[in-house]
C-alpha cells in the first residue's frame, strides 16, 4: 500500500472515529424523527420538539467530546465539548439554537482542536507544577483554554464553517438538481474496496445527510454508501459463475453481507478479480439513479448496512423506493459481474479462492517471519474495529478454544491495537497501518477475515509451544 493511501485512510479513520462511537445517538435521533415529525409514523407535535435540539446540540457536542478525547484524553474531551458549543453558537445558535445549522463538521474541527490545545498545555507543564497544586492548575488550564476556544469558535470558526456549509450545500444541491449524483459511485465503490467505506459514510455523507434530513425528513446521502445492492449482485455472480471456494463460500457471504450488513465480506471477491469493481460501480450508479428518480432517502444512517437497517431507517411511505433502489443496484451489478465472471480467463478461475488469497499475500511480500514462543494475546483488527474483525475474532477464538490454547482473542480498530498484542491479523490493505500502531507484534495479513487458512496455520503452529488450559 502506498503512503498516500495510508495517509488518506488515517485521516478518514480519524474523521469516522469521531462519529462511529456515537452512532447509537444518531439512530435514536433518526427514530424520533421518523416517528414523531409531521409526516412520520406517529406524528406528535410535543415529542417532535426533541428533533431540532438533539441534532443541533446533542450530536455536535458528542462528536466534539469524542474528537477531543481521541487527541487529549478526558481533559481534551471536556475542552473539545466547550469549544464545540462556541462553534454552535457562532453558527447562528446564539439567536435560536433550533434554527441554527447543524455543526457536525464544526464539531469535527473544534473537538480535536480542544484536545490538541490541552495536550500541548499539559506537555508544557509536565513536571513543573508544585506539589499540592495539581488539581488547581489542571482545572484552571482546562477552564481557561475552553473559554478561549469557545470565544474563537463563536467569533471565527462557527461563522466560517457556516459559510462553508452554505457553499457545500449549494454545490451539493446543484449536483442533485443536475442529475449528476449517480456519478459519485465512480469514487464511492472503488473507495469501499480499499476500506474507505467508513470514512465516506460517517466522515462525509453522514454530516450532509443529517443536515438534509433535518429539513426534509430524509436524505439520499444515507443511501450512497450503505446500499447493499452492488455487493449482493457481485456475490450472486460469483455463486452462479464462480468455481471452487469462490462458488462455495458465496452463499454464506451473501447472508453476512445482505442480512448482517457487513459489506467488507465481499471485498476479497473483488480484490481477487479486480474487474468486478466495474460491476460495483455500475450497480452503485444504477441504485443512486433509481433513488434520485424515486426521491428515496433515509431518516438516519443505517449501521450496519443491512437490508433490515435500511428498512428501519426508511420514512413512512418510502419502503418501495428504498427496496427498488436496492433491487436495481443488485440486478445491474449482477449482470455486469456475470459477464466478467463468464469471460474471465484468469488462472484464479481454476483455483479456489483460498489459494488465490494466499498467493496475493505472498506476492505482496507481507508474510511475517516472526515466530512467537509465548503468545498471550491475538488481535483481529480492521478499520473500525467492528463488523468484519468481530466475525474474524469469533472464528479465531473458536479455533483457539478447540485447540485448548490459553490465549486471549479480541477484535479492535487498528488505532486501538493494545501494546501487549503478540499476533495481529489485518486485511493486507491495512497491514502497513497496523504495523505502525503495534510495531512489536507479529503481523499476519489476510484477504478475508472469514475464509482464510491463516488462523489454522497459526493455531497449529502454537498448539505445540503454548501452555494449554
Amino acid at each position: 500500500m502506498n503512503q498516500a493511501q495510508v495517509k488518506v485512510q488515517r485521516v478518514g479513520r480519524f474523521l469516522s472515529g469521531m462519529v462511529m462511537p456515537n452512532i447509537g445517538a444518531f439512530i435514536a435521533w433518526g427514530f424520533i424523527t421518523a416517528l414523531f415529525i409531521g409526516p412520520g409514523w406517529l406524528p406528535n407535535e410535543n415529542l417532535a420538539q426533541m428533533v431540532g435540539p438533539m441534532l443541533k446540540a446533542l450530536l455536535p457536542i458528542l462528536i466534539g467530546y469524542t474528537g477531543g478525547k481521541m487527541v487529549g484524553g478526558t481533559r481534551g474531551a471536556v475542552v473539545g465539548s466547550v469549544a464545540t458549543f462556541g462553534v454552535m453558537l457562532g453558527a447562528g445558535g446564539a439567536v435560536n439554537l433550533v434554527d441554527a445549522t447543524p455543526m457536525l463538521s464544526g464539531a469535527m474541527i473544534a473537538g480535536p482542536l480542544g484536545g490538541w490545545v490541552i495536550k500541548k498545555i499539559d506537555d508544557a507543564l509536565e513536571g513543573k507544577i508544585p506539589a499540592g497544586f495539581e488539581m488547581l492548575v489542571n482545572n484552571f488550564t482546562s477552564g481557561l483554554s475552553g473559554m478561549f476556544l469557545a470565544i474563537l469558535g463563536f467569533l471565527a470558526i462557527g461563522p466560517v464553517i457556516q459559510a462553508a456549509t452554505n457553499a457545500v450545500s449549494a454545490a451539493t444541491q446543484a449536483i442533485v438538481d443536475g442529475g449528476f449524483l449517480p456519478l459519485v459511485s465512480i469514487v464511492v465503490e472503488p473507495a469501499k474496496i480499499l476500506f474507505l467505506n467508513n470514512t465516506l459514510n460517517w466522515g462525509i455523507f453522514a454530516p450532509l445527510g443529517v443536515t438534509e434530513a433535518a429539513e426534509t425528513g430524509k436524505s439520499i446521502f444515507f443511501l450512497l454508501e450503505t446500499n447493499p445492492g452492488p455487493g449482493l449482485g457481485i456475490l450472486l455472480a460469483c455463486y452462479i459463475f464462480g468455481k471452487g471456494i469462490t462458488k462455495q463460500s458465496a452463499p454464506g457471504a451473501i447472508i453476512i453481507h445482505f442480512l448482517g450488513g457487513i459489506h467488507e465480506i465481499y471485498f476479497p471477491y473483488v480484490l481477487a478479480k479486480p474487474m468486478l469493481v466495474f460491476a460495483a460501480i455500475g450497480g452503485g450508479m444504477a441504485g443512486v439513479f433509481t433513488n434520485v428518480i424515486l426521491k428515496a432517502g433515509l431518516v438516519a444512517g443505517p449501521s450496519p448496512g443491512s437490508i433490515f437497517a435500511l428498512l428501519a431507517m426508511t420514512p413512512k411511505g418510502g419502503f418501495i423506493s428504498t427496496l427498488l433502489g436496492v433491487a436495481v443496484a443488485t440486478a445491474v451489478s449482477f449482470l455486469i459481474g456475470s459477464v466478467i465472471m463468464k469471460r474471465s480467463k484468469d488462472v484464479d478461475d481454476d483455483q479456489d479462492l483460498e489459494a488465490a488469497k494466499e498467493k496475493m499475500v505472498e506476492l505482496k511480500g507481507k508474510k511475517s517471519s516472526v515466530v512467537k514462543t509465548a503468545v498471550k494475546k491475538m488481535i483481529v483488527a480492521c478499520d473500525a474495529g467492528m463488523g468484519s474483525s468481530a466475525m474474524g475474532a469469533t472464528k479465531l477464538r473458536n479455533k483457539v478454544k478447540a485447540a485448548g490454547l490459553d490465549i486471549v482473542v479480541e477484535n479492535k480498530a487498528i488505532e486501538n491495537i493494545p501494546s501487549d498484542a503478540d499476533i495481529v491479523f489485518t486485511h493486507n490493505k491495512l497491514t502497513d497501518r497496523a504495523m505502525k500502531a503495534a510495531p512489536n507484534a507479529e503481523h499476519i495479513p489476510v484477504d478475508d477475515f472469514m475464509n482464510t487458512s491463516a488462523y489454522d496455520k497459526v493455531v497449529d503452529r502454537l498448539s505445540g509451544g503454548v501452555k494449554k488450559k
